[in-house]
């Protein structure tokens, strides 16, 4: 049984779990009204999982539950003595950023109407500061002032989402673990501000301005990274320069029409690519350039693909929904069939495509005998 101290590691399981298994309502979220039309593309049990357990990031009971607050507590806030190293600021129609105690390592101010960070106001607690949450505020870069984020040398996560944020605030700490800045209006992200993130994991800027020129040589550096979210941007590539360890790469809803030969070859460790709703045209798409190995999902969904691109055996998902597809070839899906050699995909989406099952040639079911589902409407 979990008990209160056991809250920020709890947590930080939930985020990592999320990462690789979105639950429901983040995928309708990330995708709009198109994908909400198809059924769920994850494994029951992670649902179930994120679901019962991991709703929120940052999820925690009612600060009343906590028991009563400790005395050096800001007259703002709550520190419950059963929880003494966290402070809850939330939803509490805070305009400012209040002055922080020695002692505070969890700071909750998410859900306020913060507009400005004023120094000094973390002067107590620069090197023990380890999870600052701001989501839902009104921050601006220009009301950042010195002597705030630019001194927390011990921060492990830093929330910043749903604000309004041109470029990214990156604090000094290498031990920063989890950046989230998504929902802003980042424009640019300067190459450079991740070189010393070694313990970097996961980064999720989704939902911004960001363009492919913007993001150049922004992820190098950080060589733990798993996870890099830029969905719903302005990309008309895969980032560039990414480190070499990443597992997960979502770039949904761009302008991507093309990804460059060799691109997942940097990248032996990645099992979950992301790429729908983009341009992606055939021509776009040099030969072989998703067969490699380690991937286990591949979802090119909603593009204006006409044929089915060349993948590798060990290819688990395929998401190919709404393209413009015309033929079946199976030569795509597998070079060689035999006792040993067929296609381990499970789940093949060609709904609303321009093949039907009648496309499927009479050899298919040697290819795909793993398949245990095959949609063409």
């Amino acid at each position: 049984m979990l008990s209160k101290r056991d809250f920020p590691v709890f947590e930080h399981h939930c985020s990592y779990l999320l990462a690789l298994h979105p639950t429901h309502t983040q995928r309708e979220r990330a995708a709009g009204s198109q994908e909400t039309m198809f059924p769920l593309r994850v494994p029951l049990l992670a649902i179930l999982v994120s679901v019962v357990l991991c709703q929120y990031d940052y999820d925690y009971p009612p600060v009343s539950m906590l028991g009563p607050s400790g005395p050096n507590c800001n007259q703002e806030c709550d520190c419950p003595i059963s929880f003494p190293s966290a402070m809850y600021c939330d939803s509490r129609k805070l305009k400012f950023v209040p002055i922080v105690p020695t002692g505070i390592k969890y700071l909750y101010l998410q859900n306020n109407q913060i507009q400005e960070i004023k120094a000094g106001v973390f002067d107590n607690v620069t090197d023990t500061l380890r999870w600052l949450i701001l989501d839902h505020n009104q921050i601006t870069n220009g009301k950042i002032e010195k002597g705030t984020i630019d001194k927390l040398t011990a921060l492990e996560k830093l929330f910043f989402s749903y604000n309004d944020l041109t470029e990214p605030i990156i604090p000094p700490s290498k031990s920063l673990d989890e950046l989230k800045m998504m929902h802003n209006k980042l424009s640019k992200f300067p190459s450079g501000l991740l070189t010393d993130k070694e313990n970097l994991t996961s980064v999720n800027v989704q939902f911004n301005q960001l363009t492919s020129d913007a993001i150049s040589g922004a992820f190098k550096g950080p060589k733990k990274m798993l996870s890099l979210d830029v969905s719903h941007n302005k990309l008309k590539k895969l980032p560039a320069g990414v480190p070499s360890s990443l597992e997960i790469l979502y770039a949904d809803f761009n302008d991507i029409d093309s990804v460059g030969a060799g691109y997942l070859n940097k990248l032996p460790s990645l099992q979950y690519l992301r790429i729908s709703n983009n341009k992606l045209v055939d021509s776009g798409l040099p030969a072989g350039v998703f067969n490699v190995t380690s991937l286990v999902e591949l979802d090119l969904s909603f593009n204006k693909l006409q044929s089915i691109p060349e993948i590798n055996e060990q290819l688990e998902q395929l998401y190919l929904q709404a393209n413009e597809i015309n033929k079946f070839d199976l030569g795509s899906l597998c070079k060689f069939v035999g006792p040993l050699n067929y296609s381990h995909l499970k789940h093949l989406r060609l709904d609303a495509n321009n093949i039907t099952h009648s496309s499927m040639p009479p050899e298919s079911s040697n290819c795909l005998r793993q398949a245990s589902n095959i949609m063409f409407e």
